[in-house]
Parts: C-alpha cells; structure tokens; sequence
C-alpha cells in the first residue's frame, strides 16, 4: 500500500488499529486474519477470539500496537446466536428452565480438537434464552465469558436433559459494545483499499477503528508527570502515581494508564482492587505493564539516588 507520511490511514495503521470483520463460514479465523493483514499491507496482524471454521460473525484483527490491546478484547464478553439440535422433543418449559440452571458460572471441558489444554474450568454464562424452538430445533441468545465453548455447551444442555443434543450453527453477533453494526466483509474492506489507491482515504478510514475505541471501554488512571515518565520506561505503578481514576475496578482487571493530556501511556493489571488500596504504602498496584507511548517523549524525572524512594530502574516491557 503506498502511502505519503502525511496519509492519514498511514498515521492510523502507524498508531494501532482494528478492523471488525464479519467472518464468513469457510476459512479459519488466522486465514481471514491473513487475507486482511495483506490487504492492508501491514507486517503483522492478530486477532481476537478464534472463531472455528464453520462458524460466523464478529471478529477482531489488530494490526500495528493495536497487537498489544488484544489481550483487552479477550475481556469483552462475546455474544452468539446459536441453532442447537436436541435428538428428542423438549418441551418449552422444561428447556426454559434447563436454560436458567446453566446461567452464571459454571464448569467446562473444552473439546478434543482445540487448541487448548484439556481442563476443566469455569466460565460464566451471562445471558442464555430460548429466542424461538420448533420440534428437535431450539435457537438460543447466548452471552458468555470470552473462552466459553459453545459447542461444548450445547452438548452438555443435552446431557443434562438425558438426551443428546449438538450446535447445528453459531454466529457471533457482539463483542463487548461492538456488534455486527460495526462488522464489514472482506469485499468491503477490500473495495475500500482499492479506494484508498485511487485517492480516496475516507473509505478506508471508516473501517479501521483507532485504539482508543477499546481502551476507553476499560477503568483509566491518570497519572502524575513522573509516574507518566517512569511507566513509559517500562517500570510498574505505585500509588503515588495516580492522580485519578474513571470508575471502580477489580483486582485483576485490565485498566488504561495515561497522562495528564489524556494519552495512552502503557495498559496494565491491578495488582489491587480500588477498594483495597487504601492501606498500601509501597509496592506497584499495577503490574505486566504494556508500553504504547514513545518513552523519548517522556523524559526521566525521578532521580536514582540512594535512599530517595525513587523507583528501581524499569524492566523492559512490551
């Protein structure tokens, strides 16, 4: 792709970018994946929740630091549309029912072609209604953990009836807040890279999605100039550094770091909940930093000077 350093999709692609791709029955996730990394003339591309083969809907390629927000939209609960085949009739009531027994956590095996170890381990059921049945056919809404099997757990629907049952078709309709009304085809990401060489950017543009539409979605830090400059260098974050934040968050959670001016300086996990800081004195409170900022932007401003309470020299990080 030719682009003039004052190309705006060259800044775009530059800065980090997704693309949501309605994926098509057929090719695997990595293949659609490939097809658009190449229209896109991008060294490198990624995606976000393996969709199998024969299965449709939203799915999330990166290309550029957009990579490194992956892990981020694996956070997002997905949401399916899905035809499961019961091999006896099932009453309405009876599968309603059954339905809300399966709903919240519960436990899962994953399936024997996966690309996962085989463990048992618990994933969380949001949503599960019965959107229509007829006869065997049931169609369900489903929005589950990122990780869920849905496969795995129309069969288990079946075993817990006394019946076999399997996933006839499945669709992803919605990642987190971004549904289908955000998905484009191939064809068209492909009609408006051909735009894009003829001159017309807007096309193009339209369809890759700048980071900051998933970052946002996640609890944000302020931090403080010096914490700013130490994180962007690739150390942890300590409490001191912080000098607000956009809502509550767990421990464990994901969460956006950025300065002053509102830019992404590293993405990280709460080594706290915010509710458990409070008695913290030393220590980082975020953890497995990821560095998006140019770390030249940020001069050092803490001193290494013995006995200072400065922090130790950062590690490098990703």
């Amino acid at each position: 792709m030719s682009a003039t350093p004052e190309d705006p999709v060259r800044r775009r692609l530059a800065a980090g970018a997704f693309v949501l791709i309605d994926k098509p029955r057929g090719p695997s996730s990595h293949q659609v994946t490939a097809w658009a990394r190449d229209l896109l003339g991008a060294e490198t591309a990624g995606h976000a929740g393996t969709l199998d083969p024969n299965v449709s809907g939203v799915l999330w390629v990166g290309v550029g630091p957009a990579l490194k927000l992956l892990p981020l939209v694996l956070d997002f609960p997905k949401r399916y549309v899905g035809a499961v085949t019961f091999h006896a009739r099932v009453g309405v009531k009876e599968l309603e029912r059954l339905l809300g027994e399966f709903t919240g956590p519960i436990y899962q095996t994953p399936p024997v072609r996966s690309a996962v170890k085989r463990e048992r381990r618990v994933r969380t059921i949001h949503r599960l209604k019965l959107v229509e049945s007829e006869g065997t056919h049931a169609l369900l809404d489903i929005v589950a953990e990122s990780g869920t099997y849905v496969r795995t757990l129309a069969v288990d629907l079946g075993e817990a009836l006394g019946i076999a049952a399997h996933l006839e078709e499945l669709r992803r309709v919605a990642t987190g807040p971004f549904d289908e009304r955000t998905v484009v085809p191939l064809t068209t990401l492909a009609d408006a890279e051909a735009s894009y060489r003829a001159g017309d950017p807007a096309p193009l543009l339209a369809v890759l999605h700048p980071i900051d539409e998933v970052w946002k979605e996640f609890p944000t830090l302020v931090l403080k100039d010096g914490a700013a400059s130490a994180v962007a260098h690739g150390a942890g974050l300590a409490k001191g550094g912080i000098v607000s934040s956009s809502r509550p968050f767990a421990r464990g959670a994901h969460l956006a770091l950025v300065s002053r001016t509102g830019e992404l300086v590293a993405t990280g996990v709460a080594a706290f909940g915010s509710s458990e800081t409070g008695p913290v004195k030393h220590g980082w409170v975020v953890t497995r930093t990821r560095v998006f900022a140019d770390p030249e932007k940020y001069p050092v401003l803490w001193n290494r000077g013995k006995g200072d309470g400065a922090p130790p020299a950062p590690r490098k990080a990703g």
